[in-house]
């Protein structure tokens, strides 16, 4: 059974390979005068793709075509390439030419899930017995399209990362409108949050202190189901890579795949194509 479905997969496929710089077949400059080829891309890209929906180690996901060696050493390139943070830029540019983004209301929230196995983006969680955990902070639109992520240790506060999370989605999308209302929780509630939005010329709504959360759920809960869409993917939920530009591939990876699922269940409704899918549901 496919970690995707296909109409998830080929389109997602299409503009990570046009992102890849030119390979020759064979390494005519291997210093022993080997002639291997060279496993093609596609079959690598697969095997990340499982490792995110599913978790797994790559050991467990390597085989006779693709070892786990050749996953980390293909991984680690595209890492440095920044590939899927543009291929999370190409899907919400898509997104806003077909559907358009509601940048009017913007929705800020952190979640915390297990890091294991520690690492440069792994702190000590609070709400799973000071065991190692990974925090991510994720700013979304009106109807909960991821715009900017920041992946840091599960100890860090809420507040302080709200910055650097409207500043990675200002680089994803560019100059936010000025009507910008900044939907928080009551973890931001603080005098540098609202003055932080008041430098950025943004109203903000946030939740006060001691007030009961139904009372005053506000719209803040579009960024709390964008948080459960990405908690889907195995490598999110417990994550157990150390090297903290690899968390954040698979995050504008999931990011990516949510915003294409989202374009694709919106625009179902709105435009005819040949081949669209007809579930009802894409996971």
């Amino acid at each position: 059974m496919p970690a995707l479905p296909s109409c998830l997969l080929e389109p997602l496929w299409d503009q990570f390979a046009a992102l890849l710089p030119t390979r020759p077949e064979f390494a005519a400059g291997h210093p022993l005068g080997c002639h291997r080829r060279r496993v093609p891309d596609r079959t690598v890209f697969e095997h990340v793709v499982l490792a995110l929906v599913h978790g797994s180690g790559y050991e467990r996901l390597a085989g006779h075509g693709c070892s786990d060696r050749t996953i980390r050493r293909r991984l680690k390139e595209w890492v440095e390439q920044g590939i899927s943070e543009a291929v999370h830029a190409l899907a919400l540019q898509a997104y806003d030419r077909v559907i358009g983004l509601e940048l009017s209301e913007i929705s800020v929230d952190g979640c915390i899930t297990k890091a294991p196995c520690g690492g440069e983006r792994a702190g000590r969680s609070p709400v799973d017995r000071g065991k190692q955990g990974l925090k991510r902070s994720i700013a979304t639109e009106a109807h909960g399209v991821p715009l900017g992520l920041v992946a840091a240790g599960a100890n860090r506060h809420d507040s302080p990362l709200l910055g650097p999370t409207l500043e990675a989605a200002i680089g994803q999308v560019g100059p936010l409108p000025q009507d910008v209302n900044v939907n928080l929780d009551r973890g931001y509630d603080n005098n540098k949050s609202r003055t932080l939005l008041q430098e950025l010329g943004f109203t903000g709504e946030i939740a006060r202190k001691g007030v009961p959360a139904p009372i005053q759920a506000g719209k803040r809960w579009i960024v709390e189901r964008t948080h459960s869409w990405m908690n889907g993917y195995g490598k999110l939920r417990r994550c157990t890579e150390r090297n903290g530009a690899v968390v954040e591939f698979y995050l504008h990876l999931a990011a990516a795949l949510v915003t294409l699922r989202m374009l694709i269940r919106r625009a179902t409704t709105r435009y005819r194509w040949g081949g669209r899918s007809t579930t009802r549901r894409l996971k």
